[in-house]
């Protein structure tokens, strides 16, 4: 079955859309009922899959992080925040709604958004003048990928941990840094990412980092969180394909 659904999506299909061809009667009905009233219709762009839609969605790995890690920086008003690669339109939009955020990423930004500054940066590769460079630190849904090629990085098996260790170094002393990778069973899916045991993560951060919270996206793409670190840590080692949002500050 898995096989199946990749080969499909290989080829470009999209099961969503096949399953919505049912509603092309009801597509059709609407459409003449519209021009019996006297619309006029310059093209036609057939959309089926909204007929069974809901008003939106409010779960999953992005929406959660997104929203969860902004208002804490929000709360936490630092002085300089920087992100690593973390999605342009879901979590650094939100971020540059209410204040000045620099992006880096390995690939290039060709637009020009108020209140984001973009620099090209490999992370595998931290120079000097980045070293203890900004109070807020933020890398969400990105580490994961570090080292595998996907996105024109070099190829490195440890990738994760050297990006890791170098998000620490990018981090001044007392600063936060929040990242998010995908948690559960470990293992790699090459090329497309990771998934890290949480403990993994905790365990490369040593003395250097306090875990301050942990939260994490459940394989049903619902939030889990608690005062008990432990317990949601052990919860989320047994997932599938979760998410796990770690809070860390460096120490002094």
């Amino acid at each position: 079955m898995k096989l199946l659904r990749l080969l499909i999506s290989l080829i470009g299909l999209n099961p969503r859309a096949i399953i919505a061809l049912r509603f092309m009667p009801r597509y059709f009905r609407d459409k003449r009922r519209f021009r019996s009233a006297g619309g006029i219709i310059g093209e036609q762009f057939p959309v089926l899959t909204d007929y069974a839609d809901s008003a939106g969605v409010a779960k999953g790995h992005y929406f959660h992080q997104d929203l969860m890690v902004a208002q804490k920086i929000f709360l936490s008003n630092p002085e300089r925040h920087v992100d690593i690669g973390s999605r342009v339109d879901g979590f650094v939009a939100h971020v540059a709604s209410f204040r000045e955020i620099e992006l880096f990423d390995i690939r290039p930004l060709k637009a020009k958004v108020k209140n984001v500054t973009f620099r090209v940066q490999d992370l595998l590769e931290l120079p000097d003048d980045l070293h203890d460079y900004a109070d807020s630190v933020s890398c969400l849904h990105a580490l994961e990928h570090f080292g595998l090629g996907r996105y024109g990085d070099p190829i490195d098996p440890e990738g994760h941990a050297r990006g890791f260790n170098n998000l620490i170094k990018l981090t001044k002393r007392g600063g936060m840094l929040y990242v998010s990778v995908p948690v559960g069973r470990k293992r790699v899916v090459f090329n497309a990412h990771r998934v890290l045991a949480p403990n993994d993560l905790i365990g490369l951060a040593a003395d250097k980092l306090a875990l301050e919270s942990y939260s994490y996206v459940d394989d049903h793409g619902d939030l889990r969180v608690g005062e008990d670190f432990q317990r949601l840590i052990a919860d989320s080692e047994n997932l599938g394909y979760g998410l796990g949002i770690f809070e860390f500050r460096k120490l002094d």
